[in-house]
């Protein structure tokens, strides 16, 4: 049951924010509506942010339950995995959850047709394109070491593989130490 409250408090606040408060405000900011596209190449572009809506929530969900199952921990900077996570979407792309979120993000703007949710989805790809490499990519390489850099030169950041990326067997994985 904690461990439950430790994944939905860890949505709650970032991806949930993210992804529906945040588009929910600019929907009400910008007077933004949802209606279907007056021409076909409009309805084609909300077809296309349906797609790419589903493969976020696809790609998010199964990067979730793997961190929830293989690295026991959340997605949470707080509480990170305590396992490297090489599995699932993770054999295509380093970060599936924030592509997932990247992918919604866009879609949302797709099915909008808006201009300012294209903005706020850009400027998410933009802050994670800092952060990513500049934070979390050093502290994973010191939290799990050899197994994590040897899995960076394998799979891309944020662009999926086309084929998934076999590790092998594990490498030892250094624990934390809280």
């Amino acid at each position: 049951m904690v461990e439950l409250i430790r994944h939905i408090v860890a949505i709650a606040l970032l991806p949930f924010t993210v992804a529906v408060l945040v588009p929910i405000w600019i929907a009400r900011r910008y007077p933004v509506s949802p209606a279907l596209g007056a021409s076909a190449g409009g309805f084609a572009l909300q077809l296309l942010g349906v797609a790419l809506l589903a493969a976020g929530l696809l790609l998010f969900l199964a990067s979730l339950r793997r961190f929830a199952t293989e690295g026991k921990g959340t997605l949470a900077p707080w509480d990170p995995p305590r396992a490297l996570v090489l599995r699932g979407p993770y054999r295509f792309v380093r970060n599936p959850m924030i592509s997932g979120v990247i992918f919604v993000l866009f879609g949302e703007a797709l099915v909008l047709l808006s201009w300012p949710h294209g903005v706020w989805a850009a400027c998410f790809l933009a802050l994670n394109l800092i952060y990513i490499p500049l934070v979390e990519e050093p502290q994973l390489a010191r939290r799990f070491g050899e197994s994590y850099r040897e899995y960076r030169q394998h799979v891309r950041r944020f662009l999926p593989r086309l084929r998934p990326w076999d590790p092998g067997p594990p490498l030892p994985q250094r624990k934390e130490h809280w």
